[in-house]
């Protein structure tokens, strides 16, 4: 439920904390009263009769973090807001300027883009009714492959309804008995979920340590079929993977290489074109995922790669073939969001000005960043209680931004994390580090 669910890290699977929420163990992991985490004793174990929670419920009665968080007055997931998702949005009637959207291109209230959803419903009305297998495809679902296939250089693309779909249905569509999947310990959660949907044996590795990688590969049989997925720009610390050193390996163990683009396009590369590009290695990652819920303005996900391999997903990939296709409006504002980050590459440009005036400023003031590359900037603050209470502070302060805590990060380095738009002026750049000063030095992460 937490947004911090998102992503698995790569302890070992017992060690892994639940995906439900802030769960360690056997206990949930939350506040006490002084605001330092402690873990909840369950209650004890007891006969169920036919008037008590079934078994199987038991866990929801045992959740009380949330409510916990909530009580603390700090609870900073799930907040409505009630206007487009712009540099500025409105939140319990209070306006707010926006640090927490991965809408990096500014693209989510493009009035070009609203008018293709619009012409979209007239045309094709509200939805598919069909999986693409079926009754589900239309040509513009077509004319999207097209323009997306030539975006990132590729010969083809497969479109899939959310980009959680992708990972799920490429992954375990390729990867059988007798292969591997090897993947980045901080890989996104459906990255980690298809590794697991998969038949074949899931291998990790430490955070962007390729040398790890390579030991992993060095173990396994020389005739195994490998597949080695990584994101491309890492969602919570910001970095970006090494891809020539990862290509270098995979071509030396005859390995396939997928790239996670879900925070690259938009973001690297030629006209946005992701990871490959950035380092011009189209030719050497031979699938390239990517989303259309952030730089690209809806909702949505794709893979890029050869005909052939595109063509076996379509027949192979169950999270395609059982699923309803994107919707016309959907596909609408994908294609004419793509148009207008490939002829309007000053987007891109003002996207990384942006950044760079934020990231100085921030590190000005004395936070700490980690080894962020990109638009996505974390603030560490290495206490879950302190990330808390610093989202909350700056939306008093007229600043959304999102906490990330364990098991999105490992405990201990919990985090705010900060996500630039191309469209964000200067003047909110400044407010907003004008805000982060005055809340740091209340908190003590700065002085």
């Amino acid at each position: 439920m937490f947004e911090a669910s998102r992503r698995l890290h790569g302890w070992r699977r017992k060690q892994v904390p639940s995906q439900r929420g802030l769960a360690y163990g056997g206990g949930v992991y939350a506040p006490s009263q002084n605001g330092e985490p402690k873990t909840l004793n369950h209650a004890p174990h007891s006969r169920a009769t036919a008037h008590q929670t079934p078994a199987l419920l038991n866990k929801v009665k045992k959740f009380k973090a949330a409510e916990q968080l909530r009580g603390l007055g700090v609870y900073p997931y799930f907040r409505t807001i009630s206007s487009a998702q712009d540099t500025e949005v409105i939140i319990e009637n209070k306006r707010v300027l926006m640090l927490g959207s991965n809408s990096y291109l500014g693209l989510t209230n493009h009035p070009k883009i609203k008018e293709a959803a619009k012409v979209a419903v007239e045309k094709y009305g509200t939805g598919c009714a069909g999986s693409r297998f079926l009754n589900g495809s239309l040509d513009i679902h077509l004319e999207l492959e097209a323009a997306l296939a030539q975006c990132v250089n590729k010969e083809a693309v497969l479109l899939y309804s959310t980009g959680f779909q992708v990972n799920l249905g490429v992954i375990s569509a390729l990867v059988g008995k007798g292969e591997y999947v090897l993947g980045d310990k901080s890989n996104h959660a459906s990255i980690v979920e298809g590794c697991l949907l998969a038949q074949g044996k899931f291998v990790r590795f430490g955070h962007k340590d390729l040398g790890a990688l390579q030991s992993r590969l060095e173990s396994l049989e020389p005739e195994a079929g490998k597949l080695i997925v990584v994101d491309g720009v890492f969602s919570m610390e910001g970095d970006i993977i090494q891809l020539p050193e990862l290509c270098r390996i995979a071509n030396r163990f005859g390995a396939t290489v997928m790239v996670d683009d879900a925070h690259a396009i938009g973001v690297l590369g030629k006209n946005g074109a992701g990871t490959a590009s950035h380092f011009r290695l189209t030719d050497q990652v031979h699938l390239i995922m990517g989303t259309f819920s952030k730089s690209l303005a809806s909702l949505g996900g794709f893979i890029a790669s050869d005909a052939a391999t595109i063509d076996y997903l379509k027949h192979h990939s169950r999270a395609l073939i059982f699923s309803a296709s994107m919707s016309p409006a959907n596909v609408a504002a994908v294609l004419a969001a793509v148009k207008i980050m490939v002829s309007e590459p000053e987007r891109m440009a003002q996207l990384w000005r942006n950044t760079e005036r934020m990231k100085n400023g921030l590190i000005n003031l004395g936070f700490d960043l980690g080894a962020s590359e990109t638009p996505i900037l974390p603030v560490y603050c290495r206490s879950l209680m302190t990330a808390f209470k610093l989202c909350k502070r700056l939306q008093e302060e007229g600043v959304f931004v999102n906490p990330v805590v364990a098991p999105a990060v490992p405990p201990g380095e919990e985090l705010m994390r900060i996500s630039l738009m191309a469209t964000h002026t200067d003047k909110q750049i400044d407010f907003a580090l004008d805000k982060l000063s005055k809340v740091g030095k209340e908190l003590g992460l700065i002085r």
